[in-house]
């Protein structure tokens, strides 16, 4: 029996060279740790200037305040995550083409309609 080579390059391909995606790959840690890290602050820091009638009104204005910074981390998150997956998309893309084992068909010299 004959081993299978299941990643064969296909002759003659050239790499592309790499291009934006590897900057802005480069850049998703640096967005993510911001992005979580400054809604944190700015909703610590809410506690000092944001001011109500009551005690009541303060603690319903903070946690408003706060779900809204928790949105936008989750927010930020998805945005990460998504720009990451599409450029490892392009990254794989750009790799060297594989040819995949022929597949004998029955009708390839006489295609049916």
């Amino acid at each position: 029996m004959e081993s299978m080579n299941w990643l064969r390059k296909l002759p003659g391909y050239r790499r592309s060279p790499p291009g934006l995606e590897w900057r802005i790959l480069r850049l998703m840690p640096t967005v993510w740790l911001a992005g979580t890290l400054l809604p944190a602050l700015v909703a610590l820091s809410a506690r000092w200037w944001l001011t109500a009638d009551t005690a009541a009104a303060l603690a319903r204005e903070i946690q408003r305040f706060d779900y809204m910074m928790i949105g936008l981390v989750i927010f930020v998150w998805t945005l990460v995550l998504t720009v990451t997956i599409g450029c490892l998309i392009v990254w794989l893309m750009k790799g060297p083409a594989y040819v995949a084992d022929g597949f004998e068909v029955s009708h390839s010299d006489r295609p049916r309609r």
